[in-house]
């Protein structure tokens, strides 16, 4: 058949799909995600492109032509090229940040707080702390959650209790953290603005996270306090930061330039970028790294050589480089997104879903939903971000609600139920190097699953649920 130039063929016509071929493209993903990804392990970007042919296929079906198709994918790639920039430029900054000083310094300071008669509260504040201005749970848990393990176990505290307040403080940090790859991803998927995503965060964030508290705290009364143990592994934190770190009061200038452009609702980019030049400046005249270090940071991260393995795996990330995982990993879910959307398949389906989700409470109890079902067959927090934040972000929109209500949803019931799960890559990291099985800890990591619950509360009651006020609600202040 000939083809002219644009890749359509003449007098083929398109049909609408039908509800069997909107599932297809559905069902393919579940099964490849579940069973190669969660049981075989196999690359998640492979089998999102693999998803994407069979989409793809479907979409020929009902007419389309390739270059039908390849419209819908850089469309959809097109609208979430705004957040993406800031998942880069966020790579920059905290590699930057590591190389000047701040984070090392943040750090330190977080870990004075620690106060041994209140073990379980102090381990979840200061994992918190930690968590927030490194933007990694893994991180936070492999060295001040397991230097905070050491401590339990001389302070005779219940080891699941412990991990518990660990990874619930950990987690809470990482959620709203603007350097948290997830934290930056939802958004991203939902195609709302960073920190009003953040903002947006704390109406169920706060509340899990105040809970947690209280039961850490009603739960270290019960504690006796009479041990003693010793705390060398944190003095050798904190002596190994003063060693290889100098403090100088202009280290905080950085988060303080980005804390600016929030509060101030300034373009995100410009100031972050602005941020990374300060923090690149105090390496080089403030920690005397060389230039190739300092600049360095910016695009393969800090490169830490302290002595001291602890302190050398939470400090040695950071960089553009980092971020390029995530990106490709988005990229791969906004094809299969695409796809499905320029061929009316998501229509299809989100027609028939919103016959049920007749409430804003409904719509946001099964997203809910949505992102359990992708998190227990895939175990990766980003697919139970990504796939739901692009199937239902027309849903919201049609609703008349902010996309921001989307992207917090996911990170409520995507994002911390993964330590939860015990084969998920998270729970079984959390498990391993904490030394205490997933299930025995995750009772006691109230925080991971109580934020969902206020977001489904707030659903059905209307509190917190912001309505759309412009088209593009990548800007701030949406």
């Amino acid at each position: 058949m000939d083809q002219i130039p644009d890749g359509s063929s003449p007098g083929r016509s398109q049909r609408p799909p039908t509800l069997w071929e909107s599932l297809i493209p559905l069902l393919a993903i579940a099964l490849l995600m579940g069973v190669g990804y969660g049981f075989y392990q196999l690359p998640a970007e492979v089998l999102l492109i693999a998803a994407s042919a069979v989409a793809g296929l479907i979409a020929c079906r009902l007419g389309y032509s390739f270059r039908e198709i390849e419209a819908g994918i850089i469309e959809s790639m097109m609208k979430a090229m705004p957040a993406m920039l800031i998942v880069i430029v966020v790579g920059a900054l905290i590699g930057s940040w590591i190389a000047a000083g701040t984070i090392p310094w943040l750090i330190y300071y977080g870990l004075q707080l620690i106060a041994p008669h209140y073990f379980l509260l102090t381990a979840c504040v200061v994992s918190s702390v930690i968590s927030l201005v490194t933007g990694t749970s893994w991180g936070t848990v492999g060295t001040i959650g397991v230097a905070f393990m050491g401590i339990a176990h001389g302070l005779q505290i219940p080891l699941d209790q412990a991990a518990g307040a660990i990874v619930a403080g950990a987690y809470f940090g990482d959620k709203i953290s603007p350097f948290s790859d997830t934290t930056n991803l939802a958004p991203v998927a939902a195609k709302s603005n960073l920190f009003d995503h953040i903002r947006h965060l704390l109406w169920t964030t706060l509340p899990a996270w105040g809970l947690s508290l209280a039961v850490f705290f009603f739960l270290g009364l019960a504690i006796p306090h009479t041990s003693t143990a010793s705390l060398e592994q944190m003095d050798s934190i904190l002596a190994t930061i003063e060693t290889h770190f100098h403090y100088h009061w202009l280290v905080f200038l950085p988060p303080v330039i980005t804390l600016y452009a929030a509060v101030r609702k300034r373009p995100v980019i410009p100031y972050m970028l602005l941020s990374v030049l300060v923090a690149v400046l105090l390496a080089l005249f403030v920690q005397d790294a060389g230039l190739q270090p300092a600049v360095g940071s910016v695009l393969a991260g800090h490169s830490a050589t302290t002595g001291q393995p602890m302190v050398d795996r939470l400090l040695n990330r950071g960089g553009m480089l980092e971020m390029m995982d995530i990106t490709l990993l988005a990229l791969c879910a906004f094809a299969f997104g695409g796809i499905i959307q320029r061929a009316g398949m998501l229509d299809v389906l989100l027609d028939r879903l919103l016959r049920i989700a007749r409430t804003t409470g409904a719509l946001i109890t099964a997203t809910v939903a949505s992102c359990f079902t992708v998190a227990l067959l895939t175990g990766s927090s980003f697919l139970s971000i990504l796939i739901p934040g692009e199937l239902f972000a027309p849903a919201y929109r049609k609703r008349n609600l902010a996309a921001k209500n989307l992207s917090r949803t996911t990170e409520d019931s995507g994002t911390v139920i993964m330590p939860l799960i015990p084969w998920s890559i998270a729970g079984v990291f959390m498990a391993g190097t904490l030394g205490v099985p997933t299930l025995a800890y995750a009772k006691w990591a109230v925080m991971c699953y109580t934020g969902f619950l206020f977001a489904i509360l707030y659903g059905f009651t209307g509190i917190g649920i912001a309505p759309r006020i412009r088209d593009d609600e990548t800007v701030a202040g949406s």
